[in-house]
This record gives structure tokens, sequence and C-alpha cells, in this order.
């Protein structure tokens, strides 16, 4: 990773297009169970707020490439994750 802000930027993006593909599937599906979708967005911020305090818990002496490559393998783990769980709502 080039840098934190780029990373930050990435965990963004990829949260909010995930947030962005659920409201989608809400349009697309009005009668659809909103419960389901609701607690995938939680989980899509809550994924945003676990990952953004990780970068801030950056210790000093540790390995910085090892502590962000487990950051960015967590997102892209988590994100098709929840990714899955979109594409398995009715």
């Amino acid at each position: 990773m080039a840098s934190k802000k780029q990373l930050k930027k990435d965990i963004n993006n990829s949260v909010g297009s995930l947030i962005e593909e659920i409201y989608v599937w809400e349009l697309m599906n009005p009668k659809g169970d909103f419960k389901k979708s609701e607690k995938l967005i939680d989980e899509a911020i809550a994924l945003f707020d676990e990952l953004i305090i990780k970068i801030h818990d950056f210790q000093e002496g540790t390995s910085a490439k090892k502590h962000f490559n487990s950051i960015v393998e967590q997102l892209n783990k988590t994100t098709a994750s929840i990714s899955d769980k979109i594409d398995k709502l009715k």
C-alpha cells in the first residue's frame, strides 16, 4: 500500500460500493426483507470503523508492511463475504 491516506480511500470506496449495492437491491426489490439488508449495511459500517481503528493503532517498531497488508487482506476477505451475502438476499 502506498500510504495510509490511500488505504483509507480504498476502504472508504470499497465499503461505500457495498452500501450502494445494498441500496440498489432495496430499490429493485421493494417487497424484500429490509431487515436483512439493514444488517448488511450495519456490518459494512462496522467493517469500516474496525479497519480505520486498526490503521490508527499502528505501533512504531512493528512491521508496517505486515500490519497494513493484514488490513488490506481483511478488507478484501470481508467485502467478498458481504458481497456474497448481498447476492443471496431474497
